[in-house]
Formats: structure tokens, C-alpha cells, sequence
């Protein structure tokens, strides 16, 4: 298993850190640095109380909960939310609830999403007239299952 060190500050000296719940986890748990409700398909912005700074040809992944969006409802607007390498600023989550009927109570320290570190790398792209031929060729949108 690789390791990473990555720089991270709290804005908010009282916030837990980030932590995975489980060894050799993917995701790293992210908190609630305030406590909100979300009424029935509304969309808030929810600060984490936390800034990291990832290295180059690193990316950040912001993505639900699975427990929280089967449970609750709660899922993420722009899921996966992304963190570029060069962003230093406050990590927040654009959650939604997707519940039609029940508003979602979120407590200040409460798990509301992870974070996953993936390496990404830097993508060169050259413009040609044809692309190579493969099995799937332009089928897309479901094509797999419709034979």
C-alpha cells in the first residue's frame, strides 16, 4: 500500500480532522463545521472548518457517504465534488436531500462526506481526424444492454 503526506490545516482549532473509519479505508471521513437542516430537495453549502494543500498530480474527490445517502437522503449536488492540487482554501460540501419529505438535521461534527486522494495525471491532448476503431465504437447511453 503507498503512502501520501498531505499538508492540512484547521480553520477551526475546536474541528476533528478528517479520518478514515476503518484500516486500508479509501475514504477519508469529512465533518460538519456547523449544524444545518436541509429541507426536502434543497442544496447547502457546508463549510468543513479545514484546508489541505495536495501535491502536484494530485486531485481531491469529495463524494457521499453511502450509510448518510441510503439512511437520510443526503448526497452531494456536484458528486464527486473535485479538489485541485493548487487550492489552499476551506473544503466544503455541496450537500442535497434528496429526501421529498424529510428535512435532514446536520450536527456541527457530524461524518457528511469523504475524501478521496487519488493521483491524476497530466493529460496531453492531440488532436487527430479519426480515432482508433474498437469493440464499444460510438455506443454509449445503456448500448450495452440493449442486445
Amino acid at each position: 500500500m503507498s503512502e501520501l503526506n498531505v499538508s492540512i490545516k484547521r480553520l477551526d482549532p475546536t474541528i476533528e480532522l478528517p479520518s478514515y473509519a476503518y484500516e486500508g479505508d479509501a475514504g477519508l471521513d469529512l465533518r460538519a463545521n456547523e449544524t444545518v437542516d436541509i429541507a426536502p430537495y434543497e442544496r447547502v453549502l457546508i463549510s468543513t472548518g479545514i484546508a489541505i494543500a495536495l501535491p502536484d498530480g494530485y486531485a481531491g474527490f469529495v463524494q457521499p457517504r453511502s450509510g448518510m445517502a441510503l439512511k437520510r437522503g443526503l448526497s452531494i449536488a456536484n458528486t464527486p465534488g473535485l479538489i485541485d492540487a493548487h487550492y489552499r482554501g476551506e473544503l466544503k460540501v455541496i450537500a442535497v436531500n434528496l429526501d421529498a419529505h424529510e428535512t435532514i438535521h446536520i450536527e456541527r461534527g457530524e461524518r457528511i462526506a469523504q475524501l478521496v486522494i487519488q493521483q491524476v495525471p497530466i493529460v496531453h491532448l492531440i488532436e487527430v481526424e479519426e480515432l482508433d476503431e474498437t469493440d464499444r465504437g460510438t455506443g454509449g447511453f445503456g448500448s450495452s444492454g440493449s442486445k
